[in-house]
């Protein structure tokens, strides 16, 4: 079978890859930033683009600076509140104590009818 795919046996990807393929690849600048575990990740950037101050850590999740003696600290996380939790802050005892006296009452009501 003489054929006419010239590309036959080919992947993406295959043949020789160089500059001159692909064009020249922009300048880079790698930067260090430290997070309070100690880790250390290094991303790169493009020369000419704007550095963020702080890269959250790819092994724990925190952020880290580029300050390897003094990293950002972790942020405070609030502990789960339940809907009791919410209600009491936003009622007093004596607001519950009215609330429940006035829905028992009309509980009592029903009943007797």
């Amino acid at each position: 079978m003489v054929g006419g795919n010239a590309i036959r046996g080919t992947r993406v990807g295959a043949g020789p890859s160089g500059e001159s393929e692909r064009g020249e690849s922009a300048p880079r600048r790698r930067v260090s930033y430290w997070c309070v575990n100690g880790h250390v990740s290094r991303p790169s950037f493009s020369a000419d683009a704007e550095v963020p101050e702080e890269w959250d850590c790819p092994r724990c999740g925190l952020p880290g600076g580029q300050d390897e003696q003094n990293p950002p600290a972790a942020p405070r996380t609030e502990p789960y509140k339940t809907h009791l939790a919410y209600v009491k802050e936003r009622r007093s005892d004596a607001d519950g104590e009215a609330i429940l006296a006035e829905a028992l009452e009309r509980l009592r009501q029903r009943r007797e009818i």
